[in-house]
C-alpha cells in the first residue's frame, strides 16, 4: 500500500509536551523518526528546555512554543509558530490538561471554565487549526478513565475528559474525508510527580494499584507507545475510537 497513510510524518505538534505523558509522546515520536517535534508548554521553561535537549539527543529538531491553550488567541499564536517552523503537520497530539483535584460540588465556576477550556475546547480549536495544515495525518487526544468512571478527587477533570472523547468522535466523522484520522487514548492512573505528591498517602491510590491486573500504575511511556501506534500506518483503519490503556483496571 502506497497511500499517504503509510508515510512517516515529517513533523508533529504535541500540546502539553514538556512533561509527563506529553514529554514521553514527544520522545517516542522522535525515536520513531519524526524529524521536527513542536512542543507546546504552559510556563515551565526549565522542563521545556530539558525536553528540547532530549529530543535533540534523539536526532529530532525541537521547536518550543509557549502558549496557554485556555486562550484562543494563544492557540492562534501556537499554530503561527508551527507554520513558521514546518510546511505541514503529520501528527497533532493533545496532552494539555489543567484543573483542580477536588470533588465536583466544590468546584468554583472559574475552575470549571478553565478546566473545560483547556481540557476540551482547546482540542476542538487546535483540531480546526490542523485542517489545511495536514494533507493527511493523525490527531490524537489523551484522555483518562475519569471520562466514564467516578474517580476520587477527579470532579470536573473527568467531565472535561468526557467532553474531549465526544469531540473526538464527532471530529473523526467530519475530518475523515480530508484524510485526517481522529482518535484518543484513555489512560489509567499514570505515574507523575504531581500525582505522587497528591495521592501517594491516599488509600484510594493504593486500591487502584491493587485492582489493576497488571499490578502497577502506568508509566508515561506505556501511554506514549499507544499514541505513536495510533499515529502510524498500522492504525490507518482506526477512526473515532478511544483506546483503553489501563493495565486491565477497567475489567475488574
Amino acid at each position: 500500500m502506497n497511500d499517504a497513510s503509510t508515510v512517516k510524518p515529517e513533523a508533529a505538534l504535541v500540546a502539553g509536551g514538556s512533561r509527563g505523558i506529553g514529554r514521553a509522546v514527544a520522545f517516542r515520536l522522535a525515536e520513531w523518526g519524526v524529524k521536527t517535534v513542536i512542543v507546546n508548554y504552559l510556563e515551565n521553561d526549565a522542563a521545556a528546555d530539558e525536553t528540547r535537549r532530549g529530543l535533540e539527543a534523539r536526532g529530532a529538531r525541537c521547536v518550543l512554543a509557549k502558549a496557554n491553550l485556555a486562550h484562543p488567541d494563544e492557540i492562534d499564536g501556537l499554530f503561527r509558530t508551527a507554520a513558521d517552523a514546518v510546511p505541514r503537520l503529520g501528527v497533532f497530539v493533545h496532552c494539555a490538561a489543567l484543573g483542580a483535584f477536588k470533588p465536583t460540588r466544590t468546584t468554583k465556576p472559574n475552575q470549571w471554565d478553565l478546566t473545560m477550556n483547556v481540557g476540551a475546547r482547546s482540542f476542538l480549536l487546535c483540531a480546526e487549526k490542523c485542517v489545511g495544515f495536514m494533507t493527511s495525518g493523525s490527531i490524537i487526544a489523551v484522555s483518562s478513565l475519569g471520562s466514564t468512571r467516578v474517580l476520587p478527587h477527579y470532579g470536573v477533570i473527568g467531565v472535561s475528559k468526557a467532553a474531549l472523547e465526544s469531540t473526538v468522535r464527532y471530529l473523526a466523522v467530519e475530518l475523515a474525508p480530508m484524510g485526517i484520522r481522529v482518535n484518543a487514548v484513555s489512560a489509567g492512573l499514570v505515574r507523575s510527580e504531581s500525582m505522587e505528591k497528591l495521592f501517594a498517602a491516599d488509600p484510594a491510590f493504593h486500591e487502584v494499584i491493587s485492582r489493576t491486573p497488571a499490578g502497577r500504575v502506568a508509566e508515561p511511556d506505556d501511554v506514549a507507545d499507544v499514541v505513536v501506534f495510533l499515529a502510524g500506518p498500522a492504525a490507518r483503519w482506526i477512526h473515532g475510537q478511544v483506546i483503553l490503556a489501563d493495565g486491565g483496571y477497567s475489567l475488574v
